[in-house]
C-alpha cells in the first residue's frame, strides 16, 4: 500500500491524497486550492495524476477545499464512483452547481474588464453542466456501514462532527498478506459544539492521515461567543452600521443562524434584520433541516420546544441577485452573512467592496483564513485590500471570533487521538496545515505516543 500526498501538503487548501492498493488507485478528497490567483488557476486545472487512472474517490465532507474540484476531475476523465455519506451527497449536489455558477459569474465580471483592456479572456474552471455530471457520480453510504469500493479494500464512514455529513474514513486493507487500517480524518470537529454530534471515536488505527489546521493553537472558550455576538449587535443598533460576515455556506452559516436564533428567543438582542445572502447557504440550510439524524441533543431539544433552529422572525434568505444588490443600498443596522468563507469569490466580495470603507461597519471573521486570501488580509487588519483587482481603503472594524471554529484545536485533536488509542498507531501523516503549525503538531503527536510522524511535501510518497 502506497500513499502519495498531492494537495493540502504543507498548506491548508486543496486536499487530495492518492492511495494505491493492489494496483488500484483511490483518491481521498479532491478539493479546490485557494490562494494566490495565478497559482490557484494552475493548480485547480492541472492534476498531478491522470484522472482516468483513478478507480474510486472517497470524500470526507462537502467543504470546497475537500470536494470542490470533483467536477474538474470528471471533466478531465474520471469515470468511477465518489463515495460519501448521505448528507455529504445532498450537500455536494447543491454545492457543485453553486460553485460552478459563482465561477461563471465571477469570470464574466472579470472578463468585462479584461475585454476593455484588450487582454485574453478567462474560462471558468467548470460549468453548471459539469457540476450536474459530477453529481451523478456520487454514491451515498450511511455512517457505520462497511462497503468495498475495490477488491481487498473495505471502508466505513464515522461521524467527524465538523459539518453535516463529515466523516472519518476508516480504510481496511488486505494486500499480499498485509492487513491494516488507515484512517483519514478529513477535518476533525469539536465536542459540545451546537447542532452536530461529537466526533465518533475510531479504534484499531495502524496508519493515520490527519488534518493539522489548528495544531499549534488553542481556541478561546466557546462560552463567551453568544455574549460577544450580542455586544456587536447592540453596537450596530447604536451606530446604524452593518456586520458583514464571510462564512462558509456549509457549516459556519448554520452555526451562526443557530446562535442568533437562540439570542433572539432568549430576548437578548434587538430585532436586527439578518440576511443570508448566498443561494448555496440557503439550500445547505434546508439540507441541515432534512438530516436531523446528524443533530445533537441540544438541537433536537430546541426543535421539540417549538423553535425552528434555522428560522426566526428577523431572518431573511435572499432569493435573487437584485435582492443581494439592494442590501448594499439599505441602511443599517443589519447583519449580512455571505459566501465564500475565505472571501475569495461569490457575493461576499460585493458586500465587502461596498461596506469596507465605512467605519460604522464591522467585518466579523468566524473561520480559518488561508495564506494569500482576502480573508487573511482582513484578519491581519490590512489598511488597504484588493477586491476584483481594485484597491479599497479599509475603515470598517475587524473582529475575529476564533471560538466559532469547526476545527478541533491542538488539545482537542490530541485528546481525540488518545481516546482512539495512540499506542496502536504506527505512523501518522500531518496534512492540511501551514508550515509553522506542522512542526509543533508533529512534536505533540510524538509526545502522546505515536512513534513515527511525518509532514509530507507535495508529491511525496510513502510505502506502508
Amino acid at each position: 500500500m502506497k500513499v502519495t500526498f498531492h494537495g493540502a501538503a504543507q498548506e491548508v487548501t486543496g486536499s487530495s491524497h492518492l492511495l494505491t492498493v493492489n494496483g488500484k488507485n483511490i483518491l481521498l478528497d479532491c478539493g479546490l486550492y485557494q490562494g494566490r490567483r495565478k497559482e490557484a488557476f494552475e493548480k485547480n486545472r492541472l492534476f498531478p495524476y491522470e484522472p482516468a487512472s483513478l478507480d474510486a474517490v472517497l470524500l470526507s465532507h462537502a467543504h470546497m477545499d475537500h470536494s470542490g474540484n470533483i467536477p474538474t476531475l470528471i471533466k478531465k476523465g474520471f469515470k468511477g464512483k465518489i463515495y460519501c455519506t448521505d448528507a455529504t451527497a445532498d450537500l455536494c449536489q447543491i454545492m457543485f452547481r453553486d460553485c460552478a455558477h459563482i465561477q461563471e459569474l465571477d469570470v464574466a465580471y472579470v472578463n468585462k474588464k479584461r475585454a476593455k483592456q484588450g487582454k485574453a479572456l478567462f474560462e471558468p474552471l467548470y460549468t453548471e453542466a459539469d457540476a450536474e455530471e459530477a453529481a451523478r457520480h456520487l454514491e451515498a453510504i450511511p455512517y457505520g456501514k462497511t462497503f468495498s469500493p475495490l477488491d481487498g479494500v473495505e471502508v466505513s464512514f464515522h461521524d467527524a462532527g465538523h459539518i453535516l455529513g463529515s466523516a472519518f474514513t476508516a480504510i481496511d486493507v488486505r494486500e499480499n498478506g498485509f492487513r491494516g487500517r488507515l484512517m483519514y480524518t478529513g477535518d476533525i470537529g469539536r465536542r459540545d459544539i451546537p447542532i452536530l454530534k461529537d466526533p465518533e471515536v475510531v479504534g484499531d488505527i495502524d496508519y493515520l492521515i490527519t488534518e493539522s489546521t489548528y495544531g499549534s493553537r488553542k481556541h478561546p472558550p466557546a462560552d463567551d461567543v453568544k455574549g460577544k455576538l450580542e455586544a456587536l449587535m447592540h453596537q450596530i443598533c447604536q451606530t446604524k452600521g452593518k456586520i458583514i460576515i464571510p462564512a462558509f455556506s456549509i457549516g459556519r452559516t448554520q452555526h451562526l443562524i443557530y446562535l442568533l436564533n437562540k439570542l433572539y428567543v432568549e430576548g437578548r438582542i434587538c430585532p436586527v434584520p439578518v440576511y443570508v445572502d448566498s443561494p448555496l447557504s440557503s439550500a445547505a440550510t434546508a439540507v441541515y433541516g432534512k438530516h436531523q439524524e446528524c443533530w445533537d441533543h441540544d438541537a433536537i431539544s430546541f426543535l421539540l420546544n417549538g423553535s425552528k433552529p434555522f428560522s426566526f422572525k428577523t431572518l431573511h434568505y435572499t432569493e435573487n441577485v437584485e435582492e443581494s444588490k439592494h442590501l448594499n443600498v439599505m441602511p443599517g443596522p443589519m447583519i449580512i452573512i455571505s459566501a465564500s468563507g475565505m472571501a475569495e469569490a461569490g457575493r461576499i466580495l460585493h458586500h465587502l467592496a461596498n461596506n469596507i470603507g465605512d467605519e460604522k461597519n464591522i467585518i466579523l471573521i468566524v473561520g480559518y483564513m488561508a495564506e494569500h486570501t482576502l480573508g487573511k488580509r482582513l484578519v491581519e487588519k490590512a489598511k488597504t485590500v484588493k477586491i476584483f483587482g481594485e484597491e479599497y481603503q479599509r475603515r470598517a472594524q475587524i473582529e475575529v471570533f476564533g471560538a466559532l471554529s469547526a476545527h478541533a484545536d491542538r488539545d482537542e485533536m490530541l485528546d481525540y487521538f488518545t481516546r482512539c488509542g495512540v499506542g496502536h498507531i504506527k505512523h501518522a501523516f500531518c496534512v492540511h496545515g501551514e508550515p509553522d503549525v506542522l512542526g509543533p503538531f508533529t512534536n505533540s503527536l510524538h509526545q502522546i505516543g505515536i512513534p513515527l510522524v511525518s509532514a509530507p511535501t507535495p508529491g511525496e510518497s510513502f510505502e506502508l
